[in-house]
Order: C-alpha cells, then sequence, then structure tokens
C-alpha cells in the first residue's frame, strides 16, 4: 500500500501517512471550504490501511491541530470512530493529541475525546517550547 501524503495550506492540515512505519500525522489548521471533498480520500486511505493492516503491528496517530471548526470536530469524530472500531477489532491503534500549553480549547477537545472514544488509547501531550 502506499503511503498517503497531503501538503498543508492555509485552510487543510499536512496529512502524512507512513505504512511502513505505522505513523499518521495530522498537522496544522483545519477548516477547509468544502471539508467533504478535502476528508473524502483520507478517509477512503485510512479504511483500506486498516483492512490490510495486522493486529500485531502498533499504529501511532499524531494530532497537532493548531486550529480547526466545527465541520472539522465532526470529521474528527467520524475519523476517531473509524479508529475506535478497528482497536475494537483487534488493531493496535494509539492517538497522541498534542496541544500547545496555553491552549486550553484543544486541550479540552483532547480530553473531550478520551471521554467519547474510551476504547481508544488517546494520549494529552503538551508540546514543549
Amino acid at each position: 500500500m502506499e503511503n498517503l501524503k497531503i501538503g498543508a495550506t492555509k485552510y487543510t492540515p499536512e496529512i502524512s501517512f507512513d505504512c511502513e512505519k505505522n505513523i499518521l500525522d495530522i498537522i496544522g489548521e483545519s477548516y477547509p471550504e468544502n471539508i467533504a471533498e478535502f476528508y473524502a480520500p483520507v478517509f477512503k486511505w485510512l479504511e483500506q490501511y486498516i483492512e490490510q493492516l495486522k493486529n500485531d503491528q502498533n499504529v501511532t496517530i499524531n494530532m497537532e491541530l493548531i486550529y480547526f471548526n466545527s465541520s472539522s470536530s465532526k470529521v474528527l469524530l467520524d475519523f476517531l470512530d473509524i479508529l475506535e472500531q478497528a482497536v475494537k477489532n483487534g488493531k493496535h491503534i494509539a492517538v497522541n493529541w498534542i496541544y500547545e500549553e496555553e491552549d486550553e480549547d484543544t486541550l479540552e477537545f483532547g480530553e473531550e475525546f478520551q471521554e467519547d472514544f474510551e476504547i481508544l488509547d488517546i494520549n494529552l501531550v503538551q508540546k514543549k517550547g
């Protein structure tokens, strides 16, 4: 399976999924004009990736979103739902929710995601310096 790489823009995050290392990074801001169009290939890739993933492989997902709008938060819920379902099916997935020290809003979103997705391992990681 090929890696997925989408460069960041002013309105969209960088998305980098490395199949060999099993590391998925989503970094930046997310408020695309057409959210369905932007995230459709990401979801398609993710579902194919999870399907071919072996149960003994560990996957790390680093989510470092500086800003995201309400439409993006709904997409994040769908994304985390797919991941939690994969964990229920025996996959080993950890999510690092990375936030700036003074960004209380992003921290609170991470805490809410922890509550909503109890089976999924969501780590709150404060970004250094």
